[in-house]
């Protein structure tokens, strides 16, 4: 009696140490599963864990190719091979009819299998041979096998042994490839949205026939192949940004970022962060660090508009980054080194700004490295007719709806020096579609939108009839209109009312075609 409680005793022991194996290697599983490395270097640690903490050799994991259908051996403990070097039929060997029947299969010694193929060259003819399918729900996704040191015995707990990890397996394959079909599905999207982008900004839309603007359209055509820095010049409304457009989106840069920034639009202060970027506690609300606009450029092109209102302090900061491409956060002391092409664009005479000495002579030479000029549209009126069309055909994309111009609206469209240029006529042509109830856009509807041939006289505020500049119902042009009448038509005065700076309301009066009256 004493010996057979000794051997229960025995039994019940072996059994505890192969449950406590069998958890650690299920344990040690999970976590591998759960790393977000290279899947099938997973899967090979999986096999890895099996072989040194359960006692399973030659690990093997095949998975359904979906192209195909054949199984291809993703994994292998100690594989001397190329991985997808052998790949099986569904039925084809012991591998394929566990992964056609979903059936796991034991036998207990392979040489004595007679499907077996041995095309591994690896599997001891000696031992057992456990496999089991890989399941994702009712489909079988695979084949996990592996050969015991144990004899016959345990080959049934081993079999429910490599279930259970073949069905954490599963679950880890049906991640993976979701993961991979999103990523499918991203890059297409992306790829789509990208040809788009090359659509829209790709010389198809850079209108005109003249000479003046076939020698602009040749040189953004040979511009766009190299990495040089290229200066857009041009009085406002000519349409630089366009070109900056088509120059990176047909410039080997195209697949990096497009960053765009108007340095007008903020003092020095705000400017060296928003280019620069800064560090955490760098200032008074600099509550994060924060990547500028170099930075989110690097390996694309940054397009720098206005650039000849940038203040003599900080054209210093700047052409340190043209000339080495490095430069410090605001707050922080780490340079950083960038990879950027510079677009900039300016509607001053910098030559004259130069000899007054408010522009640096070697930023200017700097930037001035392939100048484009962009002409009036006053000086090729020729054009208009072709960009009245594209101009409408744009309009009415957005306005869902079929719009035309009739020939007699042309006559007046040409007569007109349109000082705010192309931006001028396409405003002018929106509020014509606007004022045309049959989508017909002739010289009457033209002659609503208020051009007769001459440029419309600025709109004035009597200061009897003063206006509050904070009226919510106020658009951006009549508020500043009348910040400038209350304050005498002096932009200084007026900046001050409105809350900007002087640099910022000038933007303004520029961009919103003012014209300022002299008092």
């Amino acid at each position: 009696m004493a010996l057979i409680d000794e051997n229960i005793t025995e039994t019940e022991s072996r059994y505890s140490t192969i449950l406590e194996c069998e958890l650690e290697s299920l344990y040690l599983v999970s976590q591998v599963l759960s790393r977000s490395l290279d899947f099938r270097d997973t899967l090979a640690e999986v096999l890895k864990v099996l072989n040194d903490t359960s006692g399973m050799r030659h690990g093997m994991i095949c998975l359904l190719d979906a192209d195909s259908g054949d199984l291809l051996v993703t994994a292998l403990h100690e594989n001397p091979q190329p991985l997808n070097a052998i790949r099986y039929k569904p039925g084809e060997g012991v591998v394929g009819a566990i992964m056609e029947s979903g059936n796991p299969l034991v036998v207990e010694r392979i040489s004595e299998e007679d499907r077996f193929l041995d095309r591994l060259g690896v599997y001891d003819a000696d031992l057992s041979f456990i496999g089991v399918p890989i399941m994702i729900g009712e489909m079988s996704a695979g084949v996990l096998a592996a050969q015991p040191l144990v004899g016959s015995g345990a080959l049934d707990r081993h079999k429910r042994f490599l279930q259970m990890v073949a069905n954490l397996i599963g679950q880890s394959v049906r991640l993976a490839r979701k993961v991979e079909d999103e990523q499918l599905a991203l890059k297409s999207e992306r790829d789509s949205l990208r040809r788009k982008v090359r659509g829209e900004h790709g010389f198809s839309n850079m209108v005109g026939h003249t000479s003046s603007m076939r020698l602009v359209f040749d040189q953004v055509r040979q511009v766009a192949k190299w990495n040089t820095t290229v200066l857009i010049r041009g009085e406002s409304g000519t349409g630089k940004e366009l070109i900056a457009n088509a120059i990176h989106y047909n410039s080997p840069r195209s697949n990096g970022p497009f960053i765009k920034l108007n340095c007008a639009a903020l003092p020095d202060t705000l400017l060296e962060s928003e280019l620069f970027g800064h560090e955490k506690g760098a200032f008074t609300g600099a509550v994060s660090q924060r990547k500028g606009r170099f930075e989110q450029a690097h390996g694309g092109t940054i397009f720098l508009d206005e650039i000849g209102e940038i203040s003599p302090a900080f054209q210093a900061k700047l052409l340190r980054v043209l000339q080495e491409g490095e430069f410090e956060r605001v707050g922080g002391v780490k340079t950083q080194v960038v990879d950027v092409r510079v677009v900039a664009a300016t509607n001053k005479d910098l030559e004259s700004e130069v000899q007054e000495g408010s522009f640096r002579e070697d930023l200017y030479y700097r930037l001035n490295v392939m100048p484009i000029n962009t002409p009036p549209l006053r000086e090729r009126s020729e054009d208009i007719p072709d960009l009245a069309r594209f101009l409408v055909s744009k309009i009415a994309k957005s306005q869902g709806r079929e719009l035309a111009v009739e020939d007699s609206a042309l006559g007046p469209l040409m007569r007109y020096d349109w000082p705010g240029n192309v931006r001028e006529l396409e405003n002018c042509l929106e509020r014509a579609a606007v004022m045309s109830s049959d989508g017909k856009i002739d010289k009457n509807a033209i002659n609503l939108t208020g051009l007769q041939g001459n440029p419309p006289p600025a709109v004035t505020l009597s200061t009897a009839n003063r206006v509050d500049i904070d009226d919510p119902e106020l658009d951006e042009r009549e508020r500043v209109i009348a910040a400038l009448e209350q304050a005498g038509w002096v932009q200084a005065k007026a900046a001050r009312l409105l809350g900007m700076t002087p640099r910022q309301i000038g933007y303004r009066i520029q961009t919103l075609n003012i014209r300022v009256r002299q008092i």
